[in-house]
């Protein structure tokens, strides 16, 4: 068997996010998020599910870090809940909110556990959403505000940053497909959205830095995938390319290069704010790292009848699939490669990459989840290729650590390591996959094996 070990330093993860896990949505002077308001909504999520209870993570974290430091993580990716923390989106701190995280941090510290925390990770304010969101230029201020309390808060303790989760899917999925908060369809919103949460990035960086107790490592994340046309015709690959462009170049572009595409500000309609050129240097302020989440790629053919950009994602036939996208850890290595290529990007975490299994406890209380150490071996697999090929790829981070609430999905899919009993007080068991990520960090690298022979 053909045995692959990683570099020295390098940091092995799991990620969750605060609305997903947390639970406790209305205690301790925490006001209610876009998803609290979204959930509530009839028809928006999976069987009504929300995440007013989630995995209750805000009365068993502590639980919740043992099992970490059970399974031996170097490091965890959690995020600030900013309605918890600023409860009006702005102006007065809660304190029990802070001292929730100060919990936290101090637990993960006392546990050898590195914090690498996100402060944003969808769940803006409603109060802020009232005001426009992030259609509103305010919104990226207050952002950076809050960054700042944030940080000179904790960073005598936490040198690792991201400030944003995902940017693309609060303005694309919430803005122009309404598919999560605010619900609307709006090309001119989602532009508008999209530069706001830029420059929200931007403000904050340049506040962190000027308010952090120690040098701090600072990066985005974005949901990054490679793409690929469908067939060879030029209408497919033109489909491809405008994919490309609409998932991924809009924002690396940007914040790398300092500019949008020039085809996304003429041939595809984005109406940026009125002087939003004047934003670019802030938008591209340095930052030490990039975060990719990444699941599978984009196979991408021509479709006239699709608004506004006339393409459609297929499955490609004879492709494995999870419950819910294609298994192709080949996409991953194209990803990397691309971003070396194109990008003059300093480092890389791998923020967030996992998949949904149909799993369950057995009758001796075991879960055994054959199919996802399959995909994840694979794909840490490419992720170790890359770094072959020079990629500076400096961690991974399995999403996720817990079972949690899957936003529109509600509860019905698992993306855990570790099992949450739902009917059963939201009892954890760890699941194999977690056992065999133990493993790996143990030995920082596998020996390649089939765990999972039949297509998924």
């Amino acid at each position: 068997m053909m045995e692959i070990s990683f570099p020295d330093g390098f940091l092995w993860g799991a990620s969750t996010a605060a609305y997903q896990i947390e639970g406790g949505w209305n205690e301790d002077g925490r006001s209610p998020s876009t998803w609290d308001t979204f959930s509530k909504l009839p028809g928006k999520v999976y069987h009504g599910h929300t995440g007013d209870v989630a995995a209750d993570h805000y009365h068993r974290w502590r639980e919740d870090v043992s099992l970490m430091k059970q399974l031996g993580l170097p490091a965890y990716r959690f995020s600030f809940s900013w309605p918890r923390i600023l409860p009006a989106g702005t102006g007065t701190i809660n304190p029990k909110g802070l001292d929730f995280y100060d919990r936290l941090v101090d637990e993960l510290l006392k546990n050898d556990i590195k914090p690498f925390p996100t402060l944003f990770h969808w769940d803006l304010p409603q109060v802020l959403e009232d005001k426009g969101g992030w259609t509103n230029r305010e919104t990226a201020k207050h952002f950076a505000d809050y960054a700042g309390i944030v940080v000179e808060h904790f960073s005598d303790r936490i040198n690792n940053w991201i400030t944003i989760n995902e940017p693309w899917v609060v303005a694309i999925m919430g803005h122009l497909e309404g598919v999560f908060p605010p619900g609307v369809q709006d090309q001119g919103m989602a532009a508008s959205a999209i530069h706001h949460l830029l420059l929200g990035h931007g403000l904050a960086v340049q506040t962190m830095r000027a308010v952090a107790r120690q040098p701090l490592q600072i990066g985005i994340t974005l949901n990054l995938s490679s793409v690929e046309s469908a067939t060879k015709s030029p209408e497919d690959q033109k489909a491809a390319h405008t994919n490309d462009l609409h998932l991924n170049r809009i924002f690396l572009d940007p914040l790398f290069l300092g500019k949008y595409p020039d085809e996304i500000t003429t041939t595809m309609g984005f109406i940026f704010p009125e002087g939003y050129e004047k934003d670019y240097p802030t938008i591209s302020t340095q930052t030490e790292f990039l975060g990719i989440n990444n699941y599978f790629r984009n196979v991408v053919r021509f479709n006239a009848s699709i608004e506004p950009f006339h393409y459609e994602t297929i499955q490609p036939e004879g492709s494995t699939y999870s419950e819910m996208w294609e298994f192709n850890p080949n996409g991953m290595y194209d990803l990397l490669i691309r971003l070396k290529r194109d990008y003059p990007i300093k480092a890389i975490y791998i923020t967030e990459n996992g998949t949904a299994i149909t799993d369950g406890v057995d009758a001796d209380g075991r879960v055994r989840d054959s199919r996802r150490i399959q995909y994840l071996q694979d794909y840490i697999s490419s992720v170790h290729q890359a770094i072959q090929n020079g990629v500076p790829v400096k961690g991974y981070f399995v999403w996720s650590l817990l079972d949690n609430f899957e936003w529109a999905q509600g509860y019905s899919r698992r993306f855990g390591i570790i099992f949450v009993d739902y009917e059963n007080n939201c009892k954890r068991i760890i699941k194999d996959s977690a056992r065999w990520y133990s493993q790996v960090i143990r030995q920082n690298g596998f020996k390649l094996k089939t765990y999972y022979a039949e297509p998924f």
